[in-house]
């Protein structure tokens, strides 16, 4: 509720509708410490939300009550969840309700409660509301591309046609936006369209490798390949096109610090590392690198000096490198 609707508010003391309300004070106890200062409008509000919640007054007036009490507040819980109750005794137009919870979200797309009404709302409208929550998403993601609410919302609606070609979209306005590819690996493993991790599995590669390829400093794109190879080790070590695109941005000698972190952890799990390997690394390393016979060590130590930032880990990564690690 925004200034000039307060301006123009009439107090419910001064509405005929609401006459035979007494409302209920909040209760600080005898000697509040610190008592805090709420503005008149919206402590008379809760003062009436009080009085009906008690009654459990379950009308249309109280549920017009919680609209503006959760206008003023939309974080309250017990607001929110008496509304609900309302909703249901009510028999109300769960449509409208949308459309009032798209009005609150304007200005509070990563407030919990929101989204948790917005959730119970959908699940009762059922497979009616499924094109209507994803374009709700989408306006979310315009604004905040990241935003974990609308995105776990998204998830727990399925409509899996076209939600492929939607990360694909989104990957293409932003190839660092982590969360699209979160969700491109919820679909290509949990879509009931796509046959699953193995069946996408080398389309999948190729779509990984070539956004590593365009940004080798992209985390996503690294982290989304080694997913793609979940449970199966085996397959990961042997996939050349894992250990090629690793070297070819070793040899670009530019953003390789997730190429040498996946390196590592494939030398830790057998692979063996060919002559040009070798030499990639070789051409990185300084006279500050601490020279070692063992090749996963002087991996380890190149880490150590191109990510300080993390070069704690690496050392520990070092000193605790298992017996299969070359």
């Amino acid at each position: 509720m925004d200034s000039d609707e307060e301006d123009h508010r009439t107090p419910l003391s001064r509405r005929p509708e609401w006459s035979d309300v007494t409302p209920v004070r909040q209760n600080d106890g005898p000697n509040p410490v610190v008592p805090i200062a709420y503005r008149e409008e919206f402590a008379e509000t809760m003062d009436y939300f009080r009085a009906v919640y008690l009654a459990d007054e379950r009308s249309p007036r109280s549920l017009q009550l919680t609209s503006e009490a959760i206008h003023m507040n939309p974080g309250n819980y017990t607001v929110w969840q008496f509304r609900r109750l309302i909703l249901e005794a009510l028999n109300a137009d769960l449509h409208d309700e949308l459309d009032f919870i798209e009005l609150i979200a304007n200005d509070n797309s990563k407030n919990y409660q929101i989204w948790h009404h917005r959730r119970w709302v959908a699940e009762k409208l059922g497979t009616d509301a499924m094109s209507t929550e994803l374009e709700f998403t989408k306006k979310i993601f315009f604004i905040d591309a990241k935003n974990y609410h609308a995105w776990s919302h998204r998830q727990a609606l399925g409509g899996w046609e076209d939600e492929l070609d939607y990360c694909q979209q989104l990957l293409e306005d932003d190839i660092f936006n982590n969360s699209a590819w979160n969700q491109r690996y919820f679909v290509v493993t949990k879509s009931p369209l796509l046959g699953g991790l193995e069946a996408m599995r080398e389309s999948e590669v190729r779509y990984a490798v070539e956004a590593i390829i365009a940004k080798p400093e992209n985390e996503s794109p690294w982290r989304y390949l080694r997913g793609l190879y979940k449970d199966n080790a085996e397959s990961w070590i042997n996939d050349s096109q894992i250990s090629s695109v690793c070297l070819k941005v070793l040899n670009s000698q530019i953003n390789y610090i997730f190429a040498l972190s996946m390196l590592l952890d494939l030398l830790c799990h057998g692979f063996q590392p060919g002559q040009e390997f070798k030499v990639a690394i070789n051409a990185l390393t300084s006279e500050s690198d601490s020279p070692d016979s063992e090749f996963a060590k002087t991996v380890c130590s190149l880490l150590e000096r191109v990510d300080p930032m993390r070069s704690n880990y690496w050392k520990w990564r070092k000193r605790t490198l298992p017996a299969q690690a070359v």
